[in-house]
């Protein structure tokens, strides 16, 4: 999928569904675990996304360098 002329993000984050921690990873390979878009990923780790009130929802976290 394009990336829309963002840099290329090549941080880490950490995806979790509830409290369970499900994996470790840069965006593309968080996507390929989850089978899902690039931009998916990138949207559980949007203010929006965890805003919302869903049981278990998965959410990224950006790690820190």
């Amino acid at each position: 999928m394009a990336n829309r002329g963002r840099p290329k993000d090549t941080s880490d984050y950490a995806l979790y569904k509830g409290d369970e921690l499900l994996a470790i990873g840069t965006l593309d390979e968080l996507a390929e675990f989850r089978g899902v878009s690039r931009n998916t990923i990138y949207w559980y780790s949007m203010p929006a996304n965890k805003r919302q009130d869903r049981g278990n929802k998965v959410v990224a976290i950006k790690l820190e360098d």
